[in-house]
């Protein structure tokens, strides 16, 4: 097995009323596994450029970008993929109804959970609720196993 270089992605922390938005991208509904919206970083563009994108295309929504708040990473030994993703608080950019949209066709579910519901979903990283409501200010999640 050759290991490839680690793949960068940002992911966002977007809470309204307490409720965080989390996504599902796996197709056809085959796994339960739950995330913060965001994806890969493409180069020539900063961090929070990508975010913003990235949140944009997989929800509709536009959003801003506050500080970092945690760094995760995670592989899959049997591939070599290896991703490193780096979390940041986020608040949408305009007011009014929110309507989530999947313009990209990545994303087939959306919720907005508290920090009692995330605990009953399958998600990751796994120190998602703490980094997102506890009181560290930044938070480095070793290297995890990903769940296929």
């Amino acid at each position: 097995m050759r290991l490839a270089r680690p793949r960068l992605a940002v992911r966002a922390a977007i809470l309204q009323d307490d409720r965080l938005l989390i996504v599902n991208a796996y197709p056809g509904r085959q796994s339960d596994l739950w995330a913060l919206p965001g994806g890969g970083v493409e180069p020539g563009q900063s961090l929070p450029q990508n975010l913003m994108r990235e949140v944009a295309e997989e929800t509709g929504l536009v959003i801003r970008v506050g500080a970092p708040f945690l760094v995760n990473e995670f592989h899959d030994p049997d591939s070599g993929f290896h991703q490193v993703d780096l979390f940041f608080r986020a608040g949408l950019a305009t007011d009014g109804a929110i309507r989530l949209a999947d313009p990209e066709g990545v994303v087939n579910r959306f919720r907005w959970v508290t920090r009692d519901e995330l605990s009953g979903l399958r998600h990751k990283p796994d120190s998602l609720a703490q980094a997102v409501w506890g009181d560290a200010a930044a938070i480095y999640d070793p290297l995890e196993r990903i769940v296929g």
